[in-house]
């Protein structure tokens, strides 16, 4: 393969999440391709983290096939290679409305970005991954497995990218593995772009809910992100970690 360099898209990596997984990507020595629609958060972070280490910027709409396959054939033109993918790109936050009042234009734009952009990634990366025998790893959220009132799009979007995850992993292995990651309860207020940043307003009692004491980072979950795209998680694929301070195990009564 040309160039020695990994070479990593992330998805929705402008802002947020996404954000923080392209900063500890670059940290390890990847090359990055930050796949977002937002132009303006894209080339802040372009010129946030410019530095030695190749970072790129590619607008992409994950949920438009012929964007994503343009994302694709720009990062293996940047990079000369692909050895990683990261599907943070999402809609967090949607009409929360009584399923009754839930527009099928409301339930389509959000399984578009969040489910069916993880797939047409995989779908395009895919040969590029199993060349460099690389790693998918998809980001879905504690919403897959427990929820709170009418969230039935982002639910059931997050909870189709836990079995995507597994369905990916069975077919493109052994060349390329894919996990999941659940992010809990993660705070990204210091991580959005400047026009939308400003302290956080968390109190004690939101840290207190939390087993391990606080709220999430993204710094959290990228660490968790890098780990299963390394060579130490070799003998991982298929499954999905939920990194959420321990609050899906914590039983909670109204009083």
């Amino acid at each position: 393969m040309s160039g020695e360099r990994k070479i990593a898209i992330v998805t929705g990596g402008a802002q947020g999440i996404g954000k923080g997984v392209t900063a500890q990507l670059l940290a390890a020595g990847y090359g990055v391709v930050i796949a977002d629609r937002d132009a303006d958060g894209g080339r802040e972070t372009l010129a946030e983290f410019a530095q030695a280490v190749p970072l790129w910027f590619v607008e992409t709409d994950v949920a438009d096939e012929p964007s994503v396959a343009g994302c694709i054939a720009a990062a293996v033109r940047h990079g000369g290679r692909l050895d990683a993918v990261v599907n943070n790109a999402g809609i967090a936050r949607a009409p929360r409305v009584p399923v009754e009042q839930l527009t099928l234009e409301s339930w389509n734009s959000q399984l578009g970005v969040n489910l069916t952009g993880a797939f047409l990634m995989a779908k395009h990366a895919a040969p590029h991954l199993r060349e460099a025998r690389g790693a998918i790893v998809n980001l879905a959220s504690t919403r897959a497995l427990q929820s709170e009132a009418n969230t039935e799009a982002y639910s059931a979007s997050k909870g189709g990218l836990v079995a995507l995850t597994h369905a990916l992993a069975v077919s493109l292995g052994p060349d390329v593995r894919v996990n999941c990651v659940s992010p809990g309860w993660i705070d990204v207020t210091a991580w959005q772009k400047s026009a939308r940043r400003k302290p956080a307003a968390l109190t004690a009692a939101d840290h207190a809910q939390h087993p391990a004491g606080r709220v999430g980072t993204p710094e959290d979950i990228a660490e968790m992100v890098a780990f299963l795209l390394s060579k130490a998680a070799g003998f991982i694929t298929g499954q999905n970690f939920v990194v959420d301070g321990g609050m899906t195990k914590k039983m909670i009564y109204d009083e």
